[in-house]
């Protein structure tokens, strides 16, 4: 069974409307409001492209965001495509290699069920696997 992971990639041309999508935020502390585009799990069957239980969890939005967990996290699976939510930067890593934007934090609020998380954006932080 060949698996793939769920990644957003830097290179991806995301277009979202301004009025469902905020773009991402570049400084530590900034926040920007979005839809939630999709949950999904972290992994997928390559051959299937079905879902893969207990594989983590994984939620991508409007603006092109994305955060993805080995664990699989109550609250994202509790959120719904549509959903609006608050993504807030909480951490840049530092001494990455040149395009290599991956390992940033962001803290989510689902502004409907009024949960939060804090997720990176990759499943590997810049300069790893």
């Amino acid at each position: 069974m060949r698996v793939f992971h769920r990644m957003a990639f830097a290179g991806c041309l995301c277009v979202a409307s301004p009025s469902l999508a905020d773009e991402l935020p570049t400084k530590v502390g900034a926040c920007v409001e979005t839809t939630i585009k999709s949950v999904e799990t972290r992994l997928v069957d390559g051959a299937t492209n079905k879902p893969i239980p207990d594989s983590g969890s994984a939620v991508s939005f409007a603006n092109g965001g994305y955060q993805v967990s080995y664990e699989t996290i109550p609250a994202i699976e509790r959120s719904r495509p549509g959903d609006s939510a608050r993504l807030c930067l909480v951490f840049i890593p530092r001494n990455c290699p040149k395009g290599d934007d991956r390992g940033r934090i962001y803290k989510t609020t689902n502004l409907r069920t009024r949960e939060i998380w804090r997720l990176p954006d990759s499943p590997h932080s810049c300069g790893g696997a």
